[in-house]
C-alpha cells in the first residue's frame, strides 16, 4: 500500500513539476498580415498586442493554446521579420506558414491550421467556368508580383501580368484589363469585398492547395512542442478547429 501510495505521490508531484516548467518556457509567436487567416485589426501592417490581432489561423493558435500551459506571446509584424526571428531563436514560431523544402530544417510543425486554395477568379456575373488549368492559357491573369501562385504559373507558360499591390487586381477584373485573377480560395474575396466593395466573385477553378502550420523553432524543447501538438489534437478532436473554420468559409 505504501509503495502504491509513494507511486502515485510521484507522479503527481512530476506532473506539477512539468507543469510548472512548461509554464516557465514562454513561446513568441510571430505572424503577418494575411487576412482572413492572420491580421491586423487596425489595418496596419504590424500589432505589439495579442488582442489586435485576428483571423482564422489567429483563432486556431489561440484556441490550442488555451488547451496548454504555456505562457505566449502574440506579435504581427512583416514576414521577412517574422520568419528570420523564428527561424533563429528557440520558443519562437511563425504561423500560418507552408512546409517548403527550405523550412524543413528549421522547424517542427503544428497543424494543418488551414488550408490556401490557388484559385482563379472571374469578375462577378461572369459565366466562366474551367474543368482543367490547361483552359486558362488563352486567358489574361492578374496575380501579385512575387506570389508563388503567380510564379507557378508564369513558370508554365501562362499569360500572367503581375503587379506590387495585389489588392488592384480586382479593379483590374472589373475594368477588363484581366480575364482572371489568381489567388488565394479565402482571402481573395476577402481583399475585393474591403478594397473594392466588389463580392460574389466567380471561381472559375481550384488547381491545387496548400496545407498551412504553425512553425516552432526546432531548438525548441520536446516538451513545449508535445504541449503544442496535444493542442491541436485536442481541438482537432472535440470539434472545435472545424467550428473555427466554418466561419471563414461561410
Amino acid at each position: 500500500m505504501r509503495s502504491k501510495l509513494a507511486f502515485w505521490t510521484y507522479m503527481l508531484l512530476a506532473a506539477l513539476v512539468s507543469g510548472k516548467s512548461l509554464a516557465a518556457e514562454k513561446l513568441h509567436i510571430f505572424t503577418e498580415n494575411y487576412p482572413p487567416y492572420n491580421m491586423s485589426l487596425s489595418g496596419q501592417p504590424f500589432a505589439h498586442k495579442e488582442e489586435e490581432i485576428a483571423g482564422l489561423c489567429t483563432e486556431m493558435v489561440r484556441a490550442l493554446l488555451k488547451r496548454t500551459p504555456l505562457e505566449y506571446s502574440l506579435k504581427l509584424r512583416d514576414l521577412a521579420t517574422s520568419m528570420n526571428r523564428s527561424k533563429n531563436k528557440p520558443n519562437h514560431a511563425i504561423y500560418c506558414v507552408s512546409k517548403t523544402d527550405d523550412r524543413l530544417p528549421y522547424f517542427e510543425w503544428i497543424g494543418p491550421l488551414a488550408e490556401i486554395r490557388w484559385t482563379l477568379f472571374a469578375k462577378p456575373g461572369s459565366n466562366l467556368k474551367l474543368t482543367s488549368l490547361d483552359q486558362a492559357k488563352k486567358y489574361r491573369i492578374g496575380g501579385y508580383k512575387g506570389d508563388v501562385m503567380s510564379n507557378y504559373l508564369i513558370e508554365r507558360g501562362f499569360n500572367v501580368s503581375t503587379i506590387a499591390n495585389d489588392s488592384l487586381n480586382p479593379r483590374r477584373l472589373a475594368l477588363d484589363q484581366i480575364d482572371l485573377w489568381v489567388t488565394d480560395g479565402l482571402s481573395g474575396p476577402y481583399v475585393a469585398s474591403e478594397v473594392e466593395d466588389m463580392t460574389n466573385l466567380v471561381p472559375a477553378l481550384v488547381f491545387k492547395t496548400t496545407p498551412m502550420y504553425m512553425a516552432i523553432n526546432k531548438e525548441t524543447s520536446p516538451e513545449v512542442l508535445k504541449a503544442l501538438q496535444a493542442g491541436f489534437k485536442a481541438i482537432t478532436d472535440s470539434g472545435e478547429a472545424k467550428s473555427i473554420t466554418d466561419v471563414y468559409m461561410q
